[in-house]
């Protein structure tokens, strides 16, 4: 390349960061830090480019360089019908893709054409290759409309005497950043940091970083953890100022108050939780009565009486949308002062609570109900062993209340899935941890009928408030009491054909038959499910069918709940982790005193907003159990384990442990003695020489080949016989 044409792409590359400068206009030294310029000769460069620019009227330069002419109206006011927006996705290799409502499909974006879009932005974006001819659409990003992350997370290193970058997490953002000395906030070199975009003017250029925290030291257990949360847009500290609105509420309840509820500190209400809970939700009381029927009380924590609509500490609440469970910490919605004290239904404690009592027949119907605000006194605190013990015949002062509530439970449950509810039980692996934060063991939950028993009153209050507002749609008799009467659903829809097709082209192979069409239903999965029970294939195709499920989802247009069964269904049973439960009790309250709280549209809203923050805490769940998983693992290189084959691809096979259920690959470059070749019909690695195959369900024998605690990765190798 000659001088001059050096010299005319330096010029282009200039005008291209003026025309993208958020104020129109740069210094020289703000051009020098963007295009990161270190060396005298490139220096010079740029400064002969300038006077180029400046001597050929595209530039000015007094102060700062501005860019004369209309370029920028030119870029940015293009009119096309194949200009779209959308959220915009980056691949671990740096690929986009742009998440639309308007197109079926993607559409894909080149490294190169991505401009200064980064994962979860809103972008603007030109279909430059057709999709007419059934390929993927391709684009090219002409405008980022709106950042889609507050922060972000990576490692600080230190490249000079002066010169820092941010290495970022994978799941974070898709390029590093470059951090000025007066922007790295006391950060060391190694360090893990949470940092906010402070200018990125130009592709071509590194972004510019302010950092904001710092989570430790990378490779630590804290910094692991915490870094799981920004990645998922999440923190766990309280703002000072919601701390102090929180500090301001008073610990004991007026008597007044009691007075002006259902009183029920008499009566015998109990709660069962896990061992390790603080923050109980949720309390129970039961009665038979004359004429046969069971008088179920579940009595829920009555958070909106100390959560005032906009306050700071709302505000805070509905952001977090949710509580987050990790491994080895819990990132409560509410401060701790409300969440594991106020207004958790700690045992000889006065409470505020919010009723549902139903009377139920024997058959499991429900006959008639109310939803009150109440006091309560709880009597006991069971842990959900404790109670199984109970219902296993030992002895208790409650002992006749525990075990009428497991009769009932066992007739909702009996009439539940004798209704088409679907019978999803996948394990959960549980860590054993050492005062660092290291998994010495990792044990599977083990599920009890105490759980059954909870589950069970919950989903029948759940149910009975959505129907309730149903009725009350009813009793209105006017044609648009739908909107009179607007409600905060649960809602789970049918599950994708396509996918149960695949699911069912996975199993067919191993001898399983499940018909997957339009006419699916729950009892359909259930026969599939049945057919692997108690089997090296159970938890394997459960995971399977799980995943071509649709999610569940937070919305005011009742579409009724095809995983339970129901036609209406809400969460209303934990407030206190739950942002949705709160709405649920505000409507509730709302329309109990003639009162409309919140419009559809709102609903709507936030709706899409408790689902996102909802996907984004389950997704650190499974993170923060990954990660351990691969620390667990990194211990016991070498070593050999029995597991089952859960997936197979053309790269190779995934195979999850028994016992300690995680899950790693197996390459198929680690596949010696033949070649192999993916057979899609048989969903299977086949060798062309022995035919050999590994197969979904397959029992195999590996070993811990290495791991990757930054991409939470585990390799296995085959063991040898």
């Amino acid at each position: 390349m000659s001088r001059k044409d050096r010299l005319s792409k330096f010029e282009d590359l200039i005008t291209d960061l003026l025309a993208n400068s958020p104020d129109d206009k740069l210094t020289r030294e703000q051009i020098i830090s963007v295009l990161r310029l270190e060396s005298n000769k490139e220096i010079k460069r740029l400064d002969k480019s300038l006077n180029r620019l400046a001597n050929k009227n595209v530039i000015s330069r007094k102060d700062n360089y501005v860019l004369l002419g209309d370029k920028k109206q030119n870029n940015n006011n293009r009119s096309s019908s194949d200009i779209i927006e959308g959220r915009m996705d980056v691949s671990a290799r740096g690929t986009g893709y742009v998440i639309t409502d308007s197109l079926e499909d993607d559409v894909k974006v080149t490294s190169r054409d991505m401009e200064t879009a980064l994962k979860g932005d809103r972008v603007r974006v030109k279909i430059t290759g057709s999709a007419k001819r059934g390929g993927q659409p391709k684009g090219k990003v002409l405008e980022m409309i709106e950042r889609g992350k507050d922060f972000y997370v990576g490692t600080l290193r230190k490249v000079s005497k002066e010169n820092y970058i941010i290495e970022t997490d994978s799941k974070s953002a898709h390029t590093n950043f470059f951090v000025l000395p007066d922007f790295v906030n006391g950060a060391t070199d190694g360090d893990k940091v949470v940092f906010k975009l402070e200018n990125w003017v130009h592709p071509k250029a590194l972004p510019e970083a302010r950092i904001t925290s710092i989570l430790g030291k990378s490779g630590s257990n804290d910094a692991n953890i915490l870094s799981i949360l920004a990645e998922n847009d999440m923190v766990a500290e309280f703002p000072k100022e919601v701390e102090e609105y929180a500090d301001q509420i008073p610990l004991e309840i007026p008597e007044e108050e009691c007075q002006r509820r259902r009183d029920l500190r008499s009566e015998n209400i109990f709660t069962i939780d896990p061992e390790d809970a603080k923050d109980f939700d949720d309390a129970l009381s039961i009665e038979r009565l004359d004429n046969g029927n069971y008088y179920l009380g579940v009595h829920i924590a009555d958070v909106t009486h100390y959560l005032t609509p906009k306050s700071a500490l709302d505000e805070e609440a509905y952001n977090r949308g949710t509580s987050v469970y990790l491994v080895d910490r819990v990132i409560p919605m509410l401060p701790e002062v409300l969440s594991n004290g106020v207004c958790s239904l700690r045992p000889n404690e006065d409470k505020l609570t919010y009723s549902c009592f139903m009377e139920i027949s024997p058959t499991g119907k429900l006959v008639d109900y109310s939803i009150e605000e109440t006091a309560i006194h709880s009597k006991q605190r069971f842990t959900y062993e404790e109670a199984q013990a109970i219902v296993d015949g030992k002895d208790h002062k409650l002992a006749d209340e525990v075990n009428l509530a497991a009769e009932l439970a066992k007739v909702l449950l009996t009439k539940r899935f004798k209704e088409g509810a679907i019978d999803f039980d996948n394990p959960e692996p549980k860590f054993v941890l050492d005062d660092e934060g290291t998994p010495l063991k990792v044990v599977v939950k083990k599920r009890i009928f105490a759980h059954r028993l909870i589950e069970e009153c919950m989903l029948m209050a759940n149910k009975t408030v959505a129907s309730h507002v149903e009725n009350l749609r009813k009793q209105s008799g006017k044609k648009r009491s739908k909107d009179l009467f607007p409600f905060f659903y649960r809602v789970h829809d049918k599950p994708d054909i396509e996918k149960l097709q695949g699911v069912a082209e996975q199993v067919k192979p191993i001898g399983i038959n499940f018909e997957a069409d339009d006419n699916i239903s729950p009892k359909k999965i259930n026969n599939l499910l049945k057919k692997v029970e108690n089997t090296s294939l159970e938890y394997i195709v459960n995971g399977l069918t799980l995943r071509a499920m649709a999610k569940a989802e937070y919305s005011p247009d009742n579409i009724g709940h095809f995983g339970l069964g129901f036609k209406h269904y809400a969460h209303f049973t934990s407030p206190i982790r739950r942002y949705p439960d709160v709405l649920v009790h505000r409507l509730l309250k709302g329309y109990n005193a003639g009162a409309k709280v919140y419009t559809h549209k709102q609903l709507k809203k936030d709706g899409e907003h408790c689902s996102e923050r909802e996907r984004l805490a389950v997704d650190a769940e499974r993170d923060s159990i990954k990660l351990k998983q691969v620390e667990f693992l990194s211990s016991r290189q070498g070593q050999v384990f029995d597991g089952v084959i859960s997936g197979v691809m053309e790269r190779g096979v995934f195979v999850t442990l028994n016992d300690i259920f995680c899950e790693g690959m197996v390459r198929i470059s680690d596949l010696k003695g033949d070649y192999y070749v993916y057979n899609a019909d048989r969903h299977a690695l086949v060798g062309r020489k022995s035919g050999k195959q590994f197969q979904l369900g397959d029992e195999i024998k590996v070993h811990v080949k290495s791991t990757d605690l930054e991409k939470r990765q585990i390799d296995f190798g085959l063991a040898r016989k």
